[in-house]
């Protein structure tokens, strides 16, 4: 090796030194690439919600007119085509356990009295199927609305049980979707509700279809259904006419 090269690495090696460093670390320094800057992801303002894109779900969380803790989920499809579900609370394994256990413990006592096993059997078998039919058409877990502007709304009902029931009205037939209110055991309730048109008579109505019957949504969760319910309506009253218009 050439006295100038081992020069230069004298050099470097004491320039390192001469600040602290050790000679190997000064070597390294030399010798790593220098690292890209790290990219700072900032969080979202908060109380600022992103845009919704088709297909998205939004849920938020309201009470019942009873009480009861429920789920408003709000899915955009398109934008005259939106789904609006209200999921109510699950059937409570607690309330269902002591309902069975009270049946069975009256029918353990009139078996005592009267020691025929008939009145057993009959306990379990009158329990098995008032569960079935409670399940099949009382337990309802979600209502929803799919409203098409160019179609109509589809209010639909899934019990339990995983059964579903489901009715279609056109949007011709359609007048308006309101909330209304009424009196209830001396207390003034809220319901949304479908006004069809009556054929006869344009400004008249036929028939006041109400909705969301079980869960019961107090008003502030009706206000977000209608609103959503509205923009859709509002698009078809406002379709015909920017079409006269051109």
């Amino acid at each position: 090796m050439s006295p100038g090269l081992r020069t230069d690495a004298w050099r470097g090696t004491a320039s390192g030194t001469a600040h602290g460093q050790h000679p190997a670390a000064a070597l390294r320094e030399r010798a790593e690439p220098q690292s890209r800057p790290r990219l700072r992801l900032l969080p979202r303002e908060a109380g600022r919600p992103g845009p919704r894109l088709p297909g998205m779900a939004e849920e938020r969380r309201f009470l019942s007119a009873s009480g009861v803790p429920i789920a408003l989920r709000c899915r955009q499809h398109s934008a005259s085509c939106r789904e609006l579900a209200v999921r109510g609370p699950r059937l409570q394994l607690r309330s269902l356990s002591a309902a069975t256990s009270a049946v069975w413990l009256a029918a353990y006592g009139l078996f005592a009295l009267c020691e025929n096993s008939l009145v057993l059997s009959a306990a379990i078998f009158l329990t098995l199927l008032g569960l079935i039919l409670y399940l099949h058409f009382v337990k309802i877990d979600q209502e929803s609305l799919l409203v098409i502007g160019s179609l109509g709304i589809q209010v639909t009902s899934a019990y339990a049980s995983g059964k579903e029931s489901t009715t279609f009205i056109e949007m011709g037939h359609i007048k308006d979707v309101v909330i209304n209110e009424a009196i209830h055991m001396q207390k003034v309730i809220y319901y949304l509700c479908i006004l069809l048109q009556d054929p006869e008579d344009p400004q008249g109505v036929s028939e006041v279809v109400p909705l969301f019957q079980s869960s019961k949504p107090r008003l502030d969760c009706l206000i977000e259904v209608y609103r959503s319910c509205q923009e859709i309506l509002e698009q078809r009253k406002t379709g015909p006419q920017s079409s006269e218009i051109k």
